[in-house]
């Protein structure tokens, strides 16, 4: 069965997404994810002009062929760009060949280890009255785990709360489908370390009195702080029992996880900005983290993260999947069917996609009892709808970008 078309769809239905369609000869369609939020053509070219080309003709069974003919074909490794390209097909083609068996892709995998994945959904608010609101809408809608975030006083905005200023498109409108604002340059916001660090251990103590102690919180400082601050938090957040304290510091400085390791015993999330196994490889090995972050979609497909994740559980180290709603319907089903097959699977991101999203993509995974669960037919669960994709041209969207109060760019 070999490759006879590898289409590249870009569309926007709320927020901008990059699909690679990849057709058979006999008529068998697969769909892969190559979205890079903030980055998104520079994704569509490196599929189109240097990839496509090159899966033509192709088997479109050999998936670890064509993976590793990719990957090390291409002399530049890893990246953002490449590795997304890379997911893409490699999703796309297991889409196929769990259609080709008539089974379900978890199937393919190895089968279910657990009944659904449990996922988090994102709670957050400008204050502690408005995050309370969301905390419950999450767990009325019946969530089990969910992440906190909330304003600090004295700032106007902070990335990954929805009703920033920042955030706002324009109306009252909550930034919760499209993180990347539509504009022709990124939002600016101003960022307090002292300030954060004040507020947020009281944030925990707040919201363990009003909900107790049976709901999983977990908490994103953005890549923001030095390996002290992080140490400082850790600490101070450890009465309020959190699941994860993700990415605390820039993922580049890995060396700076074994100071915060040694200073806390809150567990530790980081690697949604990682692509390979090889970013890991220290983190894993000496027991630094104890949740791997990075999605399908950005890490080089399920291949490349099924490969990721074995290693990690030699070390006890579980999955937690980066999946907001940069990631497609196609991405999260991706991650829905791998992490249904995982032993050592954690949890998964959740963040409900747009209407105009679903419509779009027509994903048949399913919401219950605090997880997901794909559906039962053959391959990823996905009916991608090509004339209402059309509809939904491209818009220019950046993420924000985070200042010091003298000026200074900082992490976020």
């Amino acid at each position: 069965m070999l490759i006879e078309r590898a289409d590249v769809i870009v569309t926007s239905p709320g927020r901008n997404f990059v699909t690679l369609k990849i057709t058979t000869d006999d008529g068998v369609v697969g769909y892969g994810d190559g979205t890079l939020n903030g980055r998104e053509l520079a994704v569509v070219s490196y599929l189109t002009d240097h990839v496509a080309p090159l899966l033509l003709g192709r088997d479109a069974h050999a998936i670890e062929d064509t993976w590793q003919y990719l990957y090390r074909g291409a002399y530049w490794r890893r990246g953002p760009v490449t590795m997304a390209a890379i997911a893409a097909v490699d999703t796309a083609l297991w889409d196929i060949k769990a259609k080709v068996a008539g089974l379900p892709l978890y199937q393919m995998l190895g089968g279910a280890s657990r009944e659904r994945c449990l996922v988090y959904g994102h709670a957050s608010g400008k204050d502690i009255p408005e995050l309370f609101d969301s905390v419950r809408e999450h767990l009325e809608e019946g969530f089990r785990a969910i992440r906190v975030q909330t304003g600090v006083p004295g700032l106007d905005s902070v990335y990954g709360v929805a009703s920033s200023a920042a955030a706002s498109l324009g109306d009252d409108t909550r930034y919760d489908y499209e993180p990347a604002r539509r504009s022709a340059l990124p939002a600016e916001e101003t960022w307090d370390t002292r300030a954060y660090l004040r507020h947020v251990p009281s944030v925990f103590e707040a919201v363990r009195g009003e909900f107790g102690e049976d709901i999983a919180l977990l908490h994103d400082a953005h890549h923001r702080l030095t390996p002290i601050q992080a140490a400082k938090l850790g600490k101070s957040l450890e009465p309020y029992d959190l699941f994860w304290l993700e990415d605390v510091t820039p993922a580049e400085n890995q060396e700076a996880l074994r100071w915060v390791r040694h200073h806390t015993t809150t567990p530790l999330a980081i690697g949604e900005v990682f692509n390979s196994v090889w970013d890991y490889q220290h983190l894993i090995r000496e027991q630094l983290i104890d949740y791997v972050r990075s999605p399908i979609t950005h890490a080089g497909g399920i291949t490349s993260v099924r490969r990721i994740m074995d290693y990690a559980a030699m070390y006890q180290v579980k999955s937690g999947m980066h999946g907001p709603t940069d990631v497609s319907p196609v991405g999260l089903a991706a991650a829905v069917h791998l992490g249904l097959a995982l032993h050592n699977f954690g949890i998964q991101e959740y963040m409900v996609h747009s209407e105009q999203t679903r419509s779009v993509f027509g994903p048949t995974y399913e919401f219950a009892l605090g997880g997901l669960r794909p559906s039962e037919e053959p391959g990823l669960g996905i009916h991608f709808d090509d004339d209402l994709a059309a509809k939904y041209p491209y818009e220019r969207a950046y993420l924000p970008v985070n200042r010091l109060q003298d000026g200074t760019v900082h992490d976020w």
